[in-house]
């Protein structure tokens, strides 16, 4: 034991049979240490209780044995949106057996984008997971740029460098909800888009309007931020002009239950008057009344995935294109 009574490496090398270097080597990750003497050393790790040090492990592997995921978004939003805890989910589980630990930055200050590149500069971390990024400034491009693994959840618009990203096809989701209201027999379909400096506010409405040019639909559009408020206020912004709607398809499922309650204020009845349709199938989707038809993304296969990206570009993979997943319909009682 050492003078704070903690097991010391010399200490796991004299139990294993082994030498200080190779125990060394075991503990950070080494490949050039033959299985039974990892086994050996681990075994020896075990029955003493070793705690690795992990700033003077640093030292050596320039590992500081963290990952960040960034949420460019007020907190409030952080811990009230169910996207986020299912990547959230997603992300952990796939720490989970590694010794990674998760650091969790939520935006900055307003104009404060240089400290969170600083921070990502500095060392603290070994790569980083950027999510619900928006398109302002050059902040992207700094972060796709920076001498640090980064993975996206979405691609990053603006960005002009190849980047890894993770996303599901929003179009060609959006498209799934608007051709399904057609197909039920609704004729003057709007559209709560999210803001457009984010790539699934931006896609989500290209998927809308590109069935709508199809059928000869005229468009019927109010804009919110992803948010119940936002939502709330697009749905009555909406209402106001477009009075006639007998479809709706929402680009999330926050904004699309709060559009079911001022449908509701107004005696619209969901579906004989309105047939809704949200976007991520999350938790809310079946505690609305009534049940929510959307859109399912597969969250937290999206937040494992990108965890997955990540740790191979900490291991030196060259991973630099975007993966695109499929989406699906649910439909319940809203349409």
């Amino acid at each position: 034991m050492n003078d704070s009574g903690s097991p010391t490496l010399e200490q796991v090398a004299a139990l294993a049979g082994v030498s200080r270097a190779t125990v060394s080597r075991v503990v950070n990750g080494s490949p050039k240490v033959l299985p039974h003497t990892v086994a050996a050393v681990e075994r020896a790790i075990g029955q003493l209780g070793y705690v690795p040090n992990r700033a003077a492990r640093a030292l050596v592997t320039r590992r500081t044995d963290s990952v960040a995921i960034v949420v460019p978004e007020p907190d409030s939003r952080v811990f009230s949106d169910p996207f986020f805890a299912g990547i959230l989910r997603g992300v952990s589980h796939t720490l989970a057996p590694t010794s990674s630990q998760l650091v969790l930055l939520i935006e900055p200050a307003e104009g404060d984008d240089q400290r969170l590149l600083r921070y990502l500069r500095g060392g603290h971390v070994d790569g980083a997971i950027i999510v619900s990024h928006h398109g302002r400034d050059n902040v992207l491009q700094e972060l796709a740029q920076l001498p640090l693994p980064i993975v996206f959840s979405a691609r990053p618009l603006g960005v002009d460098v190849p980047v890894a990203s993770v996303d599901v096809d929003n179009v060609e989701g959006a498209r799934k909800a608007v051709e399904y209201l057609l197909s039920i027999g609704r004729r003057r379909i709007g559209t709560i888009a999210g803001p457009l400096d984010m790539t699934a506010g931006l896609d989500r409405l290209t998927g809308y309007q590109d069935v709508a040019r199809e059928a000869g639909m005229t468009e019927a559009v109010a804009f919110g931020d992803f948010t119940p408020d936002g939502g709330e206020q697009a749905a009555l912004r909406l209402f106001d002009e477009f009075p006639d709607l007998d479809g709706l398809f929402v680009a999330n499922d926050l904004m699309a239950t709060t559009a079911l309650r001022v449908l509701s204020q107004r005696g619209r009845k969901v579906p004989a008057d309105v047939a809704v349709v949200g976007f991520d199938d999350s938790v809310m989707a079946t505690t609305t009344t009534p049940k929510l038809t959307t859109v399912r993304q597969p969250i937290e296969k999206l937040g494992a995935r990108l965890a997955e990206i990540l740790l191979a570009k900490i291991a030196g993979a060259e991973l630099t294109s975007p993966e695109v997943y499929p989406t699906e319909l649910i439909v319940r009682d809203s349409a």
